[in-house]
């Protein structure tokens, strides 16, 4: 099973896999969503969405929906306090 964006926990980071490229803005692409970037997942909102991600140092606001459709493979859990 492949996760998502939309998986990630507070702090947990992943490197793009894959996405539907004819789904996602472009404005996404340009802001370095694509295959082989890290995201970390900075912030859920209290309704659960929008999510807020870091991407290459950007911090990019976007939909549930959207984060579904990017795909990544986890490699750093969050840190333990």
């Amino acid at each position: 099973m492949s996760s998502t964006v939309a998986d990630l926990q507070i702090g947990e980071k992943g490197i793009i896999k894959e996405m539907a490229d004819d789904i996602l803005p472009i404005k996404l692409l340009e802001l370095g969503c694509l295959p082989g970037n890290t995201v970390e997942l900075v912030q859920v909102a209290p309704l659960k969405d929008p999510i807020y991600i870091n991407v290459n140092g950007s911090h990019i606001a976007i939909r549930r929906s959207m984060a579904l459709q990017i795909e990544l493979e986890i490699v750093e859990s969050p840190k333990s306090l």
